[in-house]
């Protein structure tokens, strides 16, 4: 019996130390799976841990340059102004790391 209970204990915690290993993006956002930036049609709402800078640097990765003027909204997005192409445009980032421009 007590070999039996050492053996379950002892898959239980090879389980867990597998399962705190499977993250390897670095990334510091839980719900960030992938640390590439894409572009999406909408931001989703939800609570964003981004940091002011953490946005900047992101939205900068996603191929637009000069980005100022962050502020996040009501809904958790982080909005701004960059460059893209030679063109004023207006950039936000969401709580999942996605860039959009509206």
């Amino acid at each position: 019996m007590k070999m039996m209970l050492f053996a379950a204990l002892a898959g239980v915690a090879f389980a867990g130390a597998a399962n705190a290993q499977s993250d390897t993006t670095g990334s510091h956002n839980p719900a960030i799976k992938n640390n590439t930036p894409r572009t999406t049609a909408a931001a989703a709402k939800g609570r964003n841990s981004f940091t002011e800078h953490q946005a900047q640097v992101r939205i900068g990765k996603a191929g637009f340059t000069n980005v100022s003027g962050l502020a996040k909204n009501g809904n958790g997005v982080w909005q701004g102004t960059a460059m893209k192409g030679g063109s004023k445009v207006n950039v936000a980032l969401d709580y999942k790391g996605n860039v959009t421009v509206h």
